[in-house]
C-alpha cells in the first residue's frame, strides 16, 4: 500500500482545518490529555506518514492504536472527516511494513475460520468450568500472558459452551404464513459470546413469518482486521460474504450487531473493495441489510399484541458503530417502548464510547477500564434493573464493568426482552 495513492486519505487530509472540535469529544484524550493521542493529532501522524516525514514503525503505530475507532470525533468534525478510517489506513500501512506472526496466525489463519474460532470459544469455556482459569489466575500465571491478555482476559469471565450456530439450524422456518425470507448475518461476537442475542432473535423473527437463513459458510463482517492493520484480509472476507450472501435467495439480510451492520454497510464496502469491480455486487447486497431493530420496526410491523408485562426500569446504552456510524439511535428504544411495564431511563451520555471497541479492550485494558469507569457511573445513577445494548462487545465489557462495580447488572439486547415480554425462554 502506498497512502499517496489512496484517493480517499488525500481527500479527506486536505479538509481538516486546525480548529480542534474533535478533541472536546475524544475519550481517549479525556484519559489521557495529550495532543498526539487526539484526533487532531492522529491527522497530523497521517499526513506526515504520507509525506515520509516519520517512519512506519512500531513507535508510530502503537500511537495510532491510541484510537477507539468509535467515530465521535467525526460527528462532530465541521469538515466532515472520516477520522477514523484515516487511521485504520495509516494501522496497515504500517503494519505492512512491520508483519507480527502472532497477528497473522490469529487474524488469517484463526479469524477466518468460524470452525476455529469456536473451537477456542469451547477452550474457554471447558478452562472456566474447570476452575483452570480461575486456577492459572490464583498462580499468578495468567501474568505471563503477552500484552494486556494478562488483565484482559478477565473480560471473558462468563464463555458459553455452545455457540449460536452450533444451536441454531441453517433453515428456521416460520410459524404460520411466511411473509419474508431473511438471511441472518450472525457475526462472530453474537456467535461466540451472546448466543441468547441470536436465539432470541430467530425466535422473534419466526414467530413473525420471517424463515430465517444462517449460512453455514459465512465468515467474520472483517472489522476486528480493519481495526488490527490488517485491511488486505478484511477485503477477502468482504468478498467471500458477499458472495455467499448474494447467492442465496432472500428478501433480506439483518444483523444483530451494531459493529456488524456498520462492516457491511454500502458505505463501508465501497471504501474497503474501492475500484475493484464489487460495485454491482455491493449494490445488491446492501440493498437488502437491515439492523435488527429497524427491521423488525419498519419493514416486518411488529406491535405489542400478545406481550406481557416485564415490570423492570431498563436503561440504553448507544453503541458506537450503530449510533454514530449509521445514526440508528430511536429504533431500539422503540424495540423497548413496546414491552408492557418496561421503563426505559435515559443514562447522561448514553452514546459516550464504553471503552470495547472490539479487541481495544484487550490490547489497552487499562485505558478501556478509565473509559468504562465513566460508563458504569453514568449507569449506576439510573438505577436501572438491566442495561441494554446492541453490539456483542459492548455487552461484554459492560457485564465486565458491573462485575467490577459489584451490581451484577445484566446486560441484555432489546430483542432479547422482546422474546422475554413474548414468553420465549432464550
Amino acid at each position: 500500500m502506498n497512502l499517496k495513492e489512496v484517493p480517499l486519505l488525500n481527500e479527506q487530509l486536505k479538509k481538516c482545518v486546525r480548529c480542534g472540535r474533535c478533541r472536546t469529544v475524544c475519550p481517549v484524550l479525556a484519559e489521557i490529555k495529550n495532543e498526539t493521542v487526539a484526533p487532531r493529532g492522529h491527522i497530523f501522524m497521517v499526513q506526515a506518514l504520507r509525506d515520509g516525514k516519520v517512519k512506519p514503525d512500531a513507535q508510530v503505530y502503537d500511537r495510532l492504536s491510541n484510537c477507539l475507532l468509535c467515530e465521535t470525533c467525526s460527528g462532530v468534525c465541521p469538515s466532515g472527516l472520516d477520522i477514523p478510517e484515516l487511521n485504520e489506513y495509516a494501522r496497515s500501512y504500517i503494519y505492512e511494513k512491520n508483519p507480527s506472526m502472532i497477528k497473522d496466525a490469529l487474524f488469517d489463519s484463526i479469524w477466518t475460520r468460524p470452525s476455529l474460532l469456536r473451537a477456542g470459544g469451547f477452550f474457554m469455556w471447558a478452562a472456566n468450568k474447570s476452575g483452570l482459569q480461575g486456577f492459572a489466575r490464583t498462580l499468578g500465571l495468567t501474568k505471563l500472558l503477552p500484552g494486556g491478555l494478562s488483565k484482559a482476559e478477565q473480560i471473558m469471565h462468563d464463555p458459553v459452551m455452545r455457540t449460536a450456530r452450533a444451536t441454531l439450524p441453517v433453515i428456521n422456518p416460520p410459524r404460520g404464513n411466511k411473509k419474508f425470507r431473511v438471511g441472518y448475518f450472525l457475526g462472530c461476537g453474537t456467535d461466540l459470546f451472546s448466543p441468547s442475542v441470536a436465539i432470541a432473535a430467530v425466535e422473534v423473527l419466526t414467530s413473525w413469518g420471517c424463515e430465517v437463513v444462517i449460512p453455514d459458510n459465512m465468515k467474520c463482517c472483517g472489522l476486528p482486521h480493519i481495526a488490527n492493520g490488517k485491511i488486505s484480509t478484511a477485503q477477502d472476507l468482504a468478498i467471500h460474504n458477499l458472495k455467499v450472501f448474494n447467492d442465496l435467495e432472500l428478501d433480506y439480510i439483518i444483523t444483530d450487531c451494531g459493529s456488524c451492520s456498520s462492516a457491511i454497510s454500502e458505505k463501508r464496502l465501497k471504501m474497503l473493495l474501492e475500484n475493484q469491480g464489487y460495485d454491482e455486487q455491493i449494490e445488491r447486497f446492501c440493498s437488502r441489510v437491515h439492523d435488527l431493530n429497524t427491521f423488525l420496526l419498519d419493514i416486518v410491523g411488529i406491535d405489542n399484541q400478545g406481550l406481557k408485562p416485564l415490570n423492570l426500569k431498563v436503561t440504553y446504552h448507544d453503541p458506537c458503530h450503530l449510533a454514530k456510524a449509521q445514526g440508528i439511535r430511536q429504533a431500539p428504544r422503540d424495540i423497548l417502548g413496546l414491552i408492557p411495564g418496561l421503563e426505559l431511563i435515559e443514562m447522561q451520555d448514553s452514546d459516550r464510547c464504553c471503552g470495547a471497541s472490539g479487541t481495544f479492550s484487550i490490547t489497552h485494558y487499562d485505558l478501556s477500564m478509565k473509559i468504562l469507569n465513566r460508563k458504569m457511573k453514568t449507569i449506576a445513577d439510573t438505577g436501572a434493573d438491566v442495561i441494554a445494548t446492541c453490539c456483542p462487545s459492548c455487552t461484554l465489557q459492560l457485564k465486565h464493568g458491573s462485575n467490577l462495580h459489584y451490581n451484577n447488572t445484566p446486560v441484555q439486547h432489546p430483542v432479547e426482552l422482546l422474546a422475554l415480554a413474548a414468553g420465549q425462554e432464550s
